[in-house]
């Protein structure tokens, strides 16, 4: 029998734990995490990380395994997302992956793409202009220069804009041409189910889950990782608007309507990201 892996998508907040959880039961599957966010241990209320029955519902990988501190990339995803793979191939005939991270999925489906290597002065140049004149004036010339990847990429995430820039200027190239690589084969059919819901009902579930995550105590989880904030996975939505607060640039419920905000402009660029894809089968949820 062919061996074969179900990879459940779609915007933050759609449902696709359970959704995830409740395939993995039918095919007696664990469930692979595929979020960029919920890999590091560290981060547990803001990323939305399966909650104890979900996580003791069926079992799960890929979550909590790694810890802030440490390197880790969409390259790493994809080498050892493809040893678990293989490992638990051994036992199941099906396999289920969920998650929003476009770039981790498209990693592990077609591998990685054949960018140049860093361009340090360029870099240097890129992030001094970064501290002096902020990030937006960045994601102007970004915009300007390469507008499919401005569409596409995480523009908040000041890494990426740097990096695609960088390419950009370093090579004479958009950094959005470089996505040419054949992509690899894989010893396993993929197939894709994107999760969406009506517009209306989405921002009505992003904000319900910002204030579940306030409740259970995410202003104390931003506190302990204020260390850390410098660090590239505290770039993240729900926890550097809580510091702009803790930094007394406004009151707290500011930073609530901005996490709320930024994560609606987040499920956005998934969906913008994932349009491209005529691979995924689309289910509409609600």
């Amino acid at each position: 029998m062919n061996k074969k892996l179900l990879i459940i998508l779609g915007p933050t907040a759609v449902g696709k734990s359970d959704f995830a959880i409740a395939k993995a039961q039918e095919v007696a599957s664990p469930v692979i995490n595929c979020d960029s966010r919920q890999i590091f241990r560290e981060m547990n209320i803001g990323v939305a990380r399966p909650d104890s029955a979900q996580l003791a519902a069926v079992k799960h990988y890929m979550i909590a395994n790694h810890s802030i501190g440490e390197h880790y990339t969409a390259g790493l995803f994809e080498l050892e997302a493809m040893d678990l793979l293989q490992e638990l191939f051994r036992d199941h005939d099906t396999l289920v992956m969920a998650g929003g991270s476009g770039f981790y999925i498209d990693a592990l489906c077609n591998g990685l793409d054949d960018f140049p290597p860093a361009d340090l002065q360029v870099r240097e140049s890129l992030m001094r202009r970064l501290e002096s004149e902020g990030l937006e004036s960045l994601q102007r010339e970004l915009r300007e220069l390469d507008p499919d990847s401005y569409d596409t990429i995480d523009i908040s995430n000041r890494q990426r804009v740097v990096r695609a820039l960088e390419v950009t200027l370093a090579t004479g190239r958009k950094f959005s041409s470089y996505k040419t690589a054949p992509a690899k084969a894989r010893p396993f059919e993929i197939e894709k189910v994107g999760l969406r819901r009506d517009r209306e009902q989405l921002y009505a579930r992003i904000d319900a889950r910002v204030d579940k995550m306030m409740e259970a105590g995410l202003e104390a989880e931003a506190r302990a990782l204020v260390p850390y904030r410098h660090l590239p996975a505290l770039n993240t939505v729900g926890y550097k608007e809580l510091f702009g607060y803790f930094d007394g640039n406004y009151p707290l419920e500011e930073a609530v309507r901005l996490i709320k905000r930024n994560t609606r402009h987040y499920a956005k660029k998934q969906m913008t990201y994932w349009r491209r894809d005529d691979s995924i089968r689309w289910i509409d949820l609600g």
